[in-house]
């Protein structure tokens, strides 16, 4: 029975990608039945994350912060430092059976044939899903690779397999919640934000943690498209995406339906806070940061070549 539901959950991953790819039925036929012999009998795999690009931080001698030096705007906090609101608005528009199924979703995937059938489109990979092609993505870009990333309409039917099996692996090692925290450290959310910390910082001026209902909101709806839904050169659409989230919050029993309606009537307010990076931006000590930045970058102990120096800043 495990098996057959495996060969149809392929299935109809497959179905999917015939109607929204016009992938020729034949290929994907093939695919799905040669990948569906390794997706049921292989072992579990190892799906290891490189450390993401977190920056580089100069601190004075009491702690203090003096300058940042970073390739990516990212922040990695727990989970607990998280607001429970963004861990619920993740959970009810993204992936609302999270903490139900065990790395795919039968059902969503089921759902968005049918969608597809009728002409729609309906996202059926799961937040377990997302994050194994996050990690996929960003353990390339960590390495050189990013020419290797492979985006959207650019995977094929075995990327696909392979993306479900190593999400079906991945929860046999790790619980919900740290997959939850590694997916909300890792997403895109637009403008150079990685992660929810540098996002909170970015579009509100405040810590992942203090994030309000409203504002959680917004920030779970961009993620789904950071272009289409930015803050800053989209609010309505931030705002009608917000007010999908909040729905969805409250049809989970995430909110009362006090909290809906006072949320839904919030404005869109964005404090634009890009993080300041580099000795330029150093108000305290700027001569020692050019000192230390000099050093790093002159020492062929991080790093081999010039570039290679300027990345481990």
């Amino acid at each position: 029975m495990g098996n057959l539901l495996t060969l149809l959950v392929v299935c109809a991953v497959a179905g999917v990608l015939v109607a929204g790819l016009l992938i020729p039925a034949g290929a994907v036929a093939t695919a799905a039945v040669s990948g569906t012999d390794s997706f049921v009998n292989s072992n579990p795999g190892t799906l290891k994350l490189n450390a993401p690009a977190q920056g580089t931080t100069v601190l004075a001698s009491d702690g203090s912060v003096i300058a940042r030096f970073y390739e990516q705007d990212r922040q990695a906090v727990t989970l607990a430092k998280m607001s429970p609101y963004i861990r619920n608005g993740i959970v009810a528009i993204e992936d609302a059976r999270f903490y139900q199924h065990g790395g795919i979703d039968p059902t969503g995937i089921l759902r968005a044939v049918a969608a597809t059938l009728h002409g729609g489109r309906e996202g059926a990979s799961t937040i377990t899903q997302q994050y194994v092609n996050n990690v996929i993505i960003e353990n390339l870009v960590t390495s050189g690779k990013t020419d290797q990333a492979k985006l959207g309409a650019q995977k094929t039917i075995t990327d696909k397999i392979n993306e479900m099996k190593q999400a079906i692996d991945l929860e046999k090692t790790m619980s919900k919640d740290q997959i939850l925290q590694g997916y909300l450290n890792l997403i895109y959310f637009g403008n150079g934000a990685y992660g929810i910390q540098a996002a909170a910082k970015l579009y509100f001026d405040t810590d992942a943690k203090d994030l309000t209902l409203p504002q959680a909101a917004a920030l779970a709806g961009v993620v789904n498209s950071p272009t289409v839904y930015d803050p800053v050169a989209h609010p309505d659409n931030v705002v009608t995406r917000r007010n999908q989230v909040l729905s969805k919050m409250l049809a989970q029993k995430k909110i009362t339906q006090k909290q809906y309606a006072a949320a839904v009537k919030a404005p869109l307010v964005v404090h634009l806070h890009k993080t300041a990076q580099g000795c330029v931006a150093a108000k305290m000590a700027p001569y020692f940061c050019d000192y230390v930045q000099q050093l790093v970058l002159n020492n062929s102990a991080y790093g081999a070549t010039p570039e290679d120096r300027a990345k481990f800043l």
